[in-house]
């Protein structure tokens, strides 16, 4: 169920770009988004920091490609949104001494920390490489191009993530994971 809540903004984005255009496409993908976010609070109670910062980013570009009418703004989303996790994971780790993504998944997943570590590593290079794929496709290929590359590239997102599966399910325990309230 929450993979198709994944994938409903980029489905509709994607369908409303065929019948229509980019500009009807980016109001679709933001409203679908506006509406992805509330089922997901309404399921969760909470959104995730990433939740909140891709809605802000696609209100963001999408209101500039609307407003100013230049589809650039919304083929660069993606762009900006995994330069930023890259950064934000990579100051983090070695600026900060903290990983997020332990932060964040630590409580449902028991895993050492240097797998932890690594975990967090192959986060940077994923979103440095999703960041540079998308910037290229954007940067040198037209817009038609763009929008199947957005369809047709999720089998990296969706490959590395059954690979990071296969990864960590070898370290992975049937123990409950420490409660942070435990001592």
């Amino acid at each position: 169920m929450k993979i198709l809540i994944d994938f409903f903004p980029i489905l509709l984005f994607f369908g409303a770009y065929k019948f229509y255009d980019i500009y009807i496409g980016t109001a679709v993908l933001m409203v679908a988004t506006v509406a992805q976010m509330s089922l997901i609070y309404a399921i969760d109670r909470k959104l995730t920091t990433l939740h909140k910062i891709t809605l802000a980013l696609i209100l963001i570009f999408g209101t500039l490609t609307l407003v100013l009418h230049d589809e650039r703004f919304i083929k660069w989303k993606p762009t900006v949104l995994y330069a930023a996790m890259a950064i934000g994971l990579g100051v983090a780790v070695w600026v900060y001494k903290k990983n997020f993504l332990k932060a964040m998944l630590g409580s449902q997943l028991t895993l050492p920390e240097p797998v932890w570590m690594r975990l967090n590593v192959i986060w940077v290079g994923y979103s440095v490489f999703m960041a540079v794929i998308n910037g290229y496709v954007a940067a040198y290929f037209s817009t038609e191009a763009w929008v199947n590359f957005k369809i047709w590239g999720y089998v990296f997102p969706l490959a590395f993530l059954v690979g990071q599966g296969f990864y960590i399910s070898r370290y992975l325990t049937d123990e409950e994971p420490a409660k942070a309230s435990e001592p």
